[in-house]
């Protein structure tokens, strides 16, 4: 008797609470979808350059999520260069102000990302493509280089980094208010939600026109297809893998600049392992090698995590 009634009370809850979950994802629809789409654009973008890498070298690059970290703390750094004190503090008055500003937070971003992303390629997965190592090598590799990351990055920041004390190195940065621009059917969206979105498709464009329309982006599908036959045809092999690295850690770079606009709660070193999961899950969903699907992932794990 006990049993039945536990059970009918755990099923009565279990109904209820889905129940509540499915009229507050109904009621908030428009807003949950808008929001979902921000954070999913930013997936995307990172998720691109685990299309990249594994498209030229069949590698899942799990030290990607540590490139998108660097840029956090590249951007960081720059803005504290210039003379700007990111931490809680606006410089965006105006429209001219907020495009300057989040230009030079990107530029910093992108610019340590990519040099990273490189550094890490030559460092790590050069000497062992020149042993001929096997796959298994390089995935050993690509997980020990992110804790190795992780680790120099909690030994320097405290150290150098001023405003970056402690183990966890959290900050809060504040690069824009936010501010309703206008709403979609009832759902107010902001200023950020809208710089996010833009930045996201601007860059898919621009990644999509490089790979597609140039002669670069016919080295690296060839190289994807046939490395052997691309390089009896002329395309440098190890140009084009270097070259992929840069383009997939710029992106992440641009990626981190817009996750901290749309979270300024802080950076921190750990900060890129749970974004690089979600990101290699939308590379998944979309196909592993399709670089428009890595994009369609991006933003559905955005959305469905939202609407959860």
């Amino acid at each position: 008797m006990i049993e039945a009634l536990v059970a009918d009370a755990t099923t009565s809850i279990t109904a209820s609470s889905i129940d509540f979950n499915v009229t507050g994802v109904i009621d908030n629809f428009w807003q949950l979808t808008i929001d979902g789409l921000s954070y999913g654009a930013i997936y995307a973008l990172v998720a691109v350059g685990y299309t990249l890498v594994y498209g030229v070298l069949r590698l899942i690059n799990f030290a990607h999520s540590e490139i998108f970290m660097l840029g956090m703390f590249g951007q960081y750094v720059g803005l504290q260069l210039l003379g700007f004190a990111p931490s809680g503090n606006t410089y965006s008055e105006g429209v001219l102000a907020t495009v300057v500003f989040l230009g030079l937070a990107m530029l910093f971003g992108m610019a340590t990302s990519g040099a990273a992303a490189v550094g890490l390629e030559r460092v790590a997965y050069r000497p062992l493509r020149r042993r001929g190592a096997k796959p298994l090598i390089f995935l050993i590799t690509a997980i020990g280089m992110s804790f190795v990351l992780q680790e120099i990055m909690h030994f320097v920041v405290p150290k150098f980094v001023d405003g970056l004390g402690g183990t966890n190195a959290q900050q809060p940065i504040k690069l824009v208010d936010p501010k309703v621009q206008f709403e979609i059917f009832g759902a107010p969206v902001t200023n950020i939600t809208v710089i996010i979105i833009v930045s996201a498709v601007v860059l898919a464009l621009a990644t999509e026109m490089l790979i597609n329309q140039t002669k670069f982006g016919r080295g690296i599908r060839a190289v994807a297809q046939d490395p052997n036959t691309a390089t009896l045809m002329g395309v440098s092999r190890e140009r084009v893998i270097m070259l992929t690295f840069l383009i997939g850690g710029i992106l992440a770079g641009a990626a981190a600049t817009l996750y901290v606009l749309k979270i300024p709660s802080g950076i921190s070193f750990s900060v890129g392992f749970i974004l690089g999961i979600k990101a290699f899950s939308a590379e998944v969903v979309g196909g592993i090698v399709n670089l428009r699907g890595a994009l369609l992932g991006g933003l559905i794990l955005g959305v469905a995590e939202n609407y959860g």
